[in-house]
């Protein structure tokens, strides 16, 4: 316990200075951090490698759902306190001096702190994108296709770290994490996501695959909350400490406590799965249009579109399970869209103009 006292302080110092000298970068910072949210993979980064790459957008979804369950299970096992509500419960200051740490509209996250779910969710995604794109250069065999290839892996990997960097720095700026509870939700995506360059079952799994997973990612973090409960362990202990010290009340949304996170991520394999497997995605996607450079172009555009329209679509908050229900029928409708309905419609339109131009 002082130890982990002893590394909260110092963090606190982090983030102090970073709020002191780097104000001038807050509004970058606070994108950045928006740039490290989890769920960007499902809204625009899936959409987006689906089109061009199948079987980089499937392993995309499956590292980001599994990567994102095991965060869930660490913050509950670790118990990580954020910087913000921290600072206002220690004793370790004298004379009740607690340091004053700025708090922003995506401060007031409301799971535990250990691990970063965003920079897990960052490090997740740009590591399937950095690894996919070596693996194209990495079969060119001539010498200078060689050398083409080790300095495109030093360039994209150098990207990718500066990234990682700077978003795990704009969530200690922005107080809602301590440097080392970024480290190691970075560190914990990459080997997540190491693990599913080796597991190629993944891209023929069936839609009883996709549920049985769904089921026993569900019924394992039920049990668990279940079981410590009976112990008289709140695994939700997050979600008053930072209703009582979030500067504003309406910073506290509902969709970052630990079920909201689970529900989504849920919802979002099991329409993969649907999509990957139904008729309207054999029909486009296994269709000669498929191969075309203008129906990939088409697929982008209209997903990225109709994603942005979802994003309109308010779920109401006021009963909880409710909620969890419809955002996990949202989230299954996102990818489901972007493997089936999106591909099927576009592929029905090129398919009805060939025939009209014939």
């Amino acid at each position: 316990a002082i130890q982990m006292d002893l590394l909260h302080s110092n963090g606190v110092l982090i983030i102090q200075h970073l709020q002191r000298d780097y104000r001038a970068y807050q509004d970058f910072l606070n994108f950045m951090s928006h740039v490290g949210d989890p769920r960007n993979i499902f809204s625009i980064y899936f959409p987006l490698w689906f089109q061009l790459n199948q079987v980089v957008g499937t392993k995309m979804i499956w590292v980001a759902v599994i990567g994102d369950w095991f965060n869930l299970i660490f913050k509950w096992i670790l118990f990580g306190h954020r910087p913000y509500w921290w600072v206002q419960e220690t004793m370790i200051y004298p004379n009740q001096s607690s340091p004053c740490l700025e708090q922003f509209p995506i401060t007031c996250e409301t799971g535990p702190g250990s691990p970063s779910g965003h920079a897990m969710g960052s490090s997740c995604v740009w590591y399937v994108m950095v690894t996919a794109a070596l693996s194209y250069t990495v079969r060119w065999k001539d010498k200078s296709a060689v050398t083409l290839h080790r300095l495109t892996w030093s360039f994209l990997w150098s990207i990718f770290w500066i990234i990682q960097i700077i978003v795990c720095i704009s969530r200690v700026f922005i107080a809602t994490h301590f440097p080392h509870q970024v480290i190691l939700g970075e560190k914990e995506c990459i080997l997540v996501a190491e693990a599913f360059e080796h597991t190629p079952a993944i891209q023929t799994a069936s839609l009883r695959m996709y549920i049985t997973t769904n089921l026993f990612l569900f019924a394992f973090a039920l049990g668990f909350y279940l079981i410590l409960k009976l112990l008289d362990i709140d695994l939700l202990w997050s979600v008053p400490k930072a209703k009582k010290w979030c500067a504003n009340p309406d910073w506290i949304n509902i969709d970052t406590t630990p079920f909201a996170g689970l529900v989504r991520n849920l919802g979002a394999l099991f329409g993969l799965g649907l999509g990957i497997n139904s008729e309207m995605f054999i029909m486009s996607c296994k269709s000669k249009n498929s191969c075309k450079i203008s129906f990939r172009i088409l697929c982008i555009a209209a997903s990225l579109t109709m994603l942005q329209l979802y994003n309109f679509v308010k779920i109401p908050t006021h009963t909880e399970y409710l909620f969890y229900i419809l955002s996990f029928c949202k989230s299954a409708a996102m990818p489901l869209t972007v493997v089936a309905l999106v591909p099927y419609c576009v592929h029905s339109l090129m398919r009805t103009t060939e025939k009209k131009l014939n």
